[in-house]
């Protein structure tokens, strides 16, 4: 195991790392831009550096040589990247290596690969697996005009790179895909830095369904289930669920061995999720494409661990420092799911200025607790200072129970803990 791992992440996710660090017996380290020095994870982990320029928060989180200059300062031997800011990028995986210091998660070559969607969508199609029409990526308006006419309407834009809902636009009709163009491609680089995006057929009632995998370095994978994501807002996910209620059996093992075959055909490696869509309508109802693969720990990867008992940032920890799925003892036929969890993100939105993320001092915080809780928060304690930099996530509110109907109702419970009213 390392004896000291930098996370290059801030918030929830980072605090998480913290967590699973200190319990394997590794030292943490924690960065941070000036803007973002009252922040709770920099005080949970033994180490803190500051990095980038003042003024200029969310690029300092996103500048590799200075995360790489503090894990050689600091002595860490791993890097743990969370989800968003460089979690996808095989630049600080390469410089990671290059520099001798293990990079938890992919490696680069295969971050590349799973982590821009249209090459991903290419590795699909030929292991086999179902795809939606797409379009070859391009920043070239004319050029994705005349793709969009041979895909046909409705259609989505999509980043290249990243993920989130960032980037991504649904369009119905051909006069409105310049604006939506625009306005896809300057969101995508100013998240990720690559302003590039593709053109992929719309499915219109969808469910969308993600299986978590595991992968170790000696070529063996396995699937912990599936998560349901359905439930979003302008293609951000608000509600997940594991597993996956009401789902076919027959799709539910389709979906899971399409997932454990693409990750295989990748060579993957680490924690990893494998994203579909299935359709509920006409004549394809009950059939699924694979829209992506997302080469990191999810948001909602805490609904996974709630059904499985299995701790998946300590596994990513482990088999990047070389063990296999067998030292984990995580076995395919071993895994069972464990009753149904459900995972709420609480956010500071404004609904009166069009649920833009709202900024402040939180004044006031009730917490919640019981049986079957689980909240994940790095941003939200009485005298926070909510940024406007950074994402609106304060906590995850996740909740299980011994089936589906308990897991919902202590969630009820826990929002009106949270905010004093009844749901």
């Amino acid at each position: 195991m390392f004896s000291k791992v930098l996370v290059a992440n801030r918030g929830e996710i980072a605090i998480r790392a913290f967590r699973a660090g200190y319990e394997l017996g590794a030292k943490t380290v924690a960065v941070y831009p000036y803007e973002d020095r009252g922040s709770i994870h920099r005080q949970k982990a033994d180490e803190a550096y500051q990095i980038g320029e003042e003024g200029h928060p969310v690029r300092a989180y996103l500048d590799v040589p200075e995360i790489i200059r503090v894990a050689k300062e600091s002595g860490a031997d791993a890097i743990y990247p969370g989800y968003g800011f460089l979690s996808e990028n095989p630049e600080l995986a390469r410089a990671a290596r290059e520099a001798g210091i293990t990079f938890v998660g992919p490696p680069p070559e295969v971050l590349e690969l799973a982590g821009n969607k249209v090459a991903a969508l290419k590795a699909a199609r030929e292991a086999g697996v179902p795809v939606l029409r797409s379009s070859e990526p391009s920043d070239d308006v004319e050029f994705l005009l005349g793709a969009a006419d041979e895909i046909g309407f409705p259609i989505f834009v999509k980043a290249v790179a990243g993920g989130g809902g960032r980037g991504m636009r649904r369009v119905d009709t051909r006069e409105a895909l310049p604006d939506a163009l625009s306005a896809a491609m300057r969101e995508a680089g100013t998240a990720f830095g690559d302003p590039t995006v593709f053109l992929e057929q719309a499915v219109l009632r969808p469910r969308h369904i993600e299986v978590q995998i595991l992968a170790d370095g000696a070529g063996n994978v396995v699937h912990l289930f599936e998560r349901d994501c359905s439930l979003q807002r302008r293609h951000q996910k608000v509600i997940e669920i594991a597993p996956a209620p009401q789902l076919d059996d027959s799709i539910r093992q389709a979906l899971f061995a399409d997932a454990v075959k693409f990750a295989k055909a990748l060579d993957y490696q680490n924690a990893g999720t494998v994203e579909f869509l299935v359709d509920t309508v006409g004549e394809r109802a009950g059939q699924h494409v694979f829209i992506e693969m997302n080469p990191r720990i999810q948001v909602e990867h805490t609904v996974t661990e709630e059904i499985t008992d299995v701790d998946l940032v300590s596994a990513q920890m482990r088999i990047a420092a070389g063990e296999t799925l067998e030292d984990l003892d995580i076995r395919q036929e071993d895994l069972r799911v464990r009753g149904a969890a459900l995972q709420c993100r609480i956010t500071t939105e404004d609904p009166a200025n069009g649920f833009r993320p709202d900024v402040g001092t939180i004044t006031v915080y009730r917490s919640a607790g019981g049986s079957g809780v689980r909240l994940d928060g790095g941003t939200i304690y009485t005298g926070a200072e909510v940024s406007p930099h950074f994402d609106s996530m304060l906590v995850k509110l996740t909740c299980r129970g011994r089936d589906y109907e308990m897991a919902v109702r202590r969630a009820r419970r826990l929002a009106g803990e949270m905010f004093g009213f009844r749901v």
